[in-house]
Formats: structure tokens, C-alpha cells, sequence
């Protein structure tokens, strides 16, 4: 069942976006090669608490960290660890937090220094596919509508779109109705309505979409063990429009990075 949520609510979910977001900014400048994904939870974590927040993650369905930290070839739902970044490496951070009793959640896949041309590229078109999936985020549209034209943009670049892991709607719980997957056939699906807040969240992988879970319960990777890429926004539907809750804004702060993609889907400018 798909849980409406007022403006009121949907303001209070702002609220614990923009923390994740903010989180995400603050790690931005602390990805570098020596450093390791534990040390970079510990900071998540002191930083959400500072901020009158809690972690989203930790503890959720027994996961014991606050980030999901996945490099190069895993997909999603990686374990912080002492093992340092390497100059090459990308990293998807996922993060979530509870504030007013909402959740935020969202995801950046950060660069370690300098990495190779095919890698920027597949960060770069996952990250546009998840804007092309926002644009179908509107009242009338149908799940399916989503799915369906961010597998087009990415399949026609040569991508695996995952299919085994999804996006959700957002709420007082981590996941709720629908689920958002990245693939699908237009006009299929729950349709959308006003005030839904859902995750949308592409995952995709330089090669083959297929993906194993690790016997840890957790961890995914691609099978073939090339890189994949995870790029996350919170989104709501008001005035039967998208408008995003999360913002990558605080990431392009400290990474000093000029962009106007999020333009779009704010009905006024974001004050950092």
C-alpha cells in the first residue's frame, strides 16, 4: 500500500534528506586514497548524531554499520572496512538518517583521485539516469515509466541495468510501496500520485547485469567483476511534479564542481 504523505510530512523528510545529503558533502572530502571505509563510518555516524539525527542504517535488518560502503565491482550493501582506498578506486556511499521519525536515504559513487576514462564514464551516465528517471516521476505516470526510460538510457550506452535490487518508497519506514526498480516496460506498474516520496536509485554495471550475493549475507557484486555505479535521490510528487528532497549540491561543494542538474526539479533555489 502506498502511504501519501502531507506537505507537512514531506517537509520533515526534507529534513533528514538534507541531512544525508550534507553527510555525503562532509565525506566528499575525506574519500582519498589511504583512507579506509571504517574510518569514514565513524565520521557519518558522529556527524548524523551532531545533527540531531540518528543512522538510518545501523541496525536496520542487523546491519552493523551507518554507510554502505561499496567499491569498484560491488554493487550496494558493502561493509565498512580497514582496507584503505586505492588511487582508481570508486566508492558508492549510502547513507541514511532518521529525523522527525522519517527517514532520509541517498547515495553518491565517489571517485578515489584519478580513475580511468571508461569508469568516468559509467559514473557519469548512471548519475544522468537517475535525472532521466526523475523527469517520469509525475502524476498519471506508472512505476514502469521510470524503469523503463532509465534502462533505455543506460542499455543504449552498453550497461547492465541490475535488476535484483531496486528503488522503494520512502517514509517511516526504510522501504515501503512501490518498489522502484530500474527497468520496466512503459505504462506498467502502481501509479504515481500526489504526495508520494520514493527512492530512486540506479545501480549499473559496466558489463553484465548479473550480479551474486556474498555468503555474508550482504555484499553484492557484479558477476563478471567489472565496476558498477549507484546513484540515489529522495524524491516527492507535488503539484504532480517531481521535486527532489536530497541534493548532491553539498558533495559538489567540497569537491568544488559546478552543476545545474538539480535546477529542474527544486520549485526554489537551495540555500546551502
Amino acid at each position: 500500500m502506498i502511504i501519501v504523505k502531507s506537505r507537512e510530512e514531506i517537509e520533515l523528510m526534507r529534513e533528514s534528506a538534507l541531512i544525508v545529503s550534507k553527510t555525503l558533502g562532509m565525506l566528499a572530502s575525506e574519500v582519498k586514497p589511504g583512507a579506509t571505509t571504517l574510518q569514514l563510518d565513524t565520521l557519518a555516524e558522529e556527524f548524523i548524531r551532531d545533527h540531531g539525527a540518528i543512522p538510518g542504517f545501523l541496525g536496520l535488518y542487523d546491519f552493523p554499520n551507518t554507510l554502505c560502503m561499496s567499491p569498484n565491482e560491488q554493487v550496494v550493501h558493502g561493509f565498512p572496512t580497514n582496507e584503505p582506498l586505492m588511487e582508481g578506486d570508486i566508492i558508492s556511499i549510502d547513507c541514511g538518517a532518521i529525523k522527525n521519525d522519517f527517514y532520509g536515504d541517498h547515495a553518491y559513487t565517489f571517485s578515489v583521485g584519478e580513475i580511468n576514462p571508461q569508469t568516468e564514464k559509467l559514473l557519469q551516465v548512471t548519475k544522468e539516469s537517475l535525472y532521466v528517471g526523475i523527469k517520469e516521476l509525475k502524476t498519471g505516470n506508472r512505476v514502469g515509466d521510470v524503469g523503463y526510460a532509465i534502462q533505455q538510457y543506460c542499455e543504449q550506452h552498453g550497461y547492465g541495468v541490475v535488476r535484483e535490487l531496486v528503488g522503494h518508497g520512502l517514509g517511516r519506514k526504510m522501504h515501503e510501496d512501490p518498489e522502484m526498480p530500474n527497468y520496466g516496460k512503459r505504462g506498467r506498474g502502481k501509479k504515481f500520485i500526489e504526495g508520494m516520496v520514493v527512492a530512486i536509485e540506479p545501480m549499473i554495471n559496466m558489463g553484465t547485469h548479473r550480479v551474486r550475493q556474498h555468503a555474508d549475507g550482504w555484499t553484492i557484486t557484479t558477476l563478471d567483476k567489472q565496476p558498477s555505479a549507484h546513484f540515489e535521490h529522495n524524491v516527492a510528487i507535488l503539484d504532480g511534479k517531481p521535486e527532489l528532497l536530497s541534493t548532491f549540491a553539498y558533495v559538489y561543494e567540497a569537491l568544488g564542481i559546478e552543476s545545474d542538474e538539480e535546477a529542474e526539479f527544486r520549485q526554489e533555489a537551495l540555500v546551502l
